[in-house]
């Protein structure tokens, strides 16, 4: 990292940072040499899973915040990448650091709902000179984990849903992991909430709009509620987004996603509860995923 410093900086102090489930991330403190501070972010892949992944992932990231660099899309700035770890002990990424923090909790939502919304219809606005890979989704109808406490009926309509092929769509720059756990905030004491930052930008895709809602759709179900999740989209809207015009081919999108969330609860909940919402056990978290499930065949009968 050193390398990458200003003549006369150094790194006097590494803190880690919580709330990541790919990568370790360090929040690095930079000596200047005028006796003052900057600082930086350290992205690094560890586990062995993400370890094999860790050289797509990461160029793909560093294309995404070239990208993003001449934008008003508040994301970090890149510094430098060692996607195959020939100067690490793992494959990392240095980054600038933003100033805000995440926000899990219950309190402020309405606000913050209509912010995600905003944000996430200016990131879909971008049209890069060159596009990203088209979007990837892995889970199918024989990969998705129903819960124990599941409504085997709409579960079983759930999956069937994903069965059909995907709608046409138009396609957009989409984040693809866009929910509240990569977007910081300031939250002063006195004045208006606002964005500071969107971050993890690894597996940005060429997509429809409706699967990165459907993303934070999930994510605000399980964190919050159903009612958020089944609300995002219609906020969304209400912002000037534009989504699938049919019913059925909404719901595709919304329902893969959720379906999706199904193989990784476990992983998905652990970080919140390290943030601070400990109430947030893995089967609190699966009930709120089959009563989000359940909610979205519903709507659409």
């Amino acid at each position: 990292m050193s390398r990458h410093l200003e003549p006369g900086e150094r790194i006097v102090r590494a803190d880690a940072l919580h709330g990541g489930i790919t990568a370790e991330m360090r929040k690095l403190t930079i000596g200047t040499r005028d006796g003052g501070t900057r600082a930086l972010v350290l992205r690094t892949f560890v586990a062995p899973y993400y370890v094999k992944h860790a050289e797509d992932w990461l160029n793909r990231e560093v294309g995404a915040l070239t990208q993003l660099a001449d934008t008003e899309v508040p994301a970090p700035e890149l510094v430098t990448v060692d996607p195959t770890a020939e100067h690490c002990e793992y494959p990392s990424l240095l980054m600038t650091h933003l100033t805000g923090r995440t926000v899990l909790d219950d309190e402020g939502l309405e606000t913050r709902t209509h912010l995600l919304a905003r944000q996430l219809l200016a990131i879909h606005a971008l049209r890069p000179a060159e596009r990203p890979r088209k979007y990837v989704t892995l889970t199918t109808a024989d990969t998705v984990v129903t819960p124990k406490c599941a409504d085997a009926a709409a579960w079983a309509a759930a999956i069937d849903v994903i069965r059909r092929p995907a709608p046409p769509y138009e396609g957009r720059f989409l984040h693809r992991d866009f929910q509240p756990g990569n977007v910081l905030f300031d939250v002063p004491p006195l004045g208006p909430t606002r964005i500071t930052g969107v971050v993890d930008w690894a597996a940005t895709s060429w997509g429809p709009a409706d699967l990165d809602v459907a993303h934070c759709s999930t994510t605000l179900a399980l964190l919050h509620g159903p009612r958020w999740g089944l609300r995002f989209p219609e906020v969304y809207e209400a912002v000037g987004g534009a989504l699938a015009a049919a019913t059925s081919e909404r719901q595709y999108w919304l329902v893969r996603d959720a379906l999706a969330c199904s193989e990784e609860v476990r992983e998905v909940a652990q970080p919140w509860r390290e943030a601070g919402r400990t109430e947030l056990t893995t089967p609190v978290v699966e009930e709120r995923l089959d009563a989000y499930v359940t909610a979205l065949m519903t709507a659409s009968d």
